[in-house]
């Protein structure tokens, strides 16, 4: 079992290797009152105003704040749904998603991975595109293989509930509440993870620093007959076609 110091050391790493602009939020479903650390903010009762689940990532990741959202935190119905804190509509309308147990949990606690005092049962990287595909290359084939994605609303319930009920990464397209209300910006996706596997993530994105898709020496360049490496010659050998060796 990871401790609270390697939590927020692979917090630090990621953010570190990938250049991330925001902190990795950790995300803590919430069993009881009592597991709410004592420096976390409480909307209603501190500051006497409601957020979106979406508002509260923001403050993690852009101000470094600790924020715990019970049912009456909330200002957005999708979240109240998804954590199971409200019943579902039966229909529920819009886009479909899956919906903890009501009453299994009394709220959500999220903070920024390096610095926070709690244990997640989840983890959200906010990375451009360029960022996102250096972390999915820096993993093993079979891992990479077995990540979800979803581009409908709520990104607040898929980047939390299905990655926690699947035990599997997700990556999300922010939802219209993400850039409209949270600051997202034009360029974000989110790439979700069971807290379990943070592990494994980091160690990929260590052992990748050195090979060509790291995401720091990953520069861009248009040139023709680029220099191929020897699984692209040995492909063109077999089709025939031209294999140019490099000069040295």
């Amino acid at each position: 079992m990871m401790t609270q110091q390697e939590f927020n050391q692979f917090g630090k790493d990621i953010a570190e290797i990938l250049m991330l602009k925001t902190s990795p939020v950790a995300v803590k479903m919430l069993e009881k009152e009592s597991d709410i650390p004592g420096g976390a903010i409480r909307p209603k009762r501190d500051r006497n105003y409601h957020l979106a689940q979406c508002q509260a990532f923001a403050l993690a990741r852009r101000n470094k704040m600790t924020v715990a959202m019970l049912k009456e935190d909330h200002w957005c119905p999708a979240a109240l749904i998804a954590y199971g804190m409200v019943p579902r509509p039966l229909p529920l309308k819009g886009h479909p998603y899956n919906s903890f147990k009501e009453g299994r949990y009394i709220g959500v606690l999220t903070g920024p991975l390096d610095t926070v005092d709690f244990k997640p049962d989840v983890v959200i990287i906010y990375s451009n595109t360029s960022q996102l595909r250096s972390l999915m290359l820096s993993m093993k084939l079979e891992d990479g293989l077995a990540v979800k994605s979803h581009y409908f609303p709520p990104s607040c319930a898929y980047a939390v509930v299905h990655v926690m009920l699947d035990n599997a990464p997700w990556i999300v397209l922010p939802d219209p509440g993400e850039f409209q209300r949270a600051l997202g910006t034009e360029d974000e996706m989110m790439f979700s993870l069971p807290a379990g596997r943070l592990a494994g993530l980091v160690t990929g994105l260590k052992e990748g620093q050195d090979k060509e898709f790291a995401y720091r020496s990953h520069q861009m360049f248009l040139r023709p007959d680029f220099p191929h490496p020897d699984f692209y010659k040995n492909m063109f050998r077999n089709w025939g076609l031209e294999v140019k060796e490099d000069k040295l």
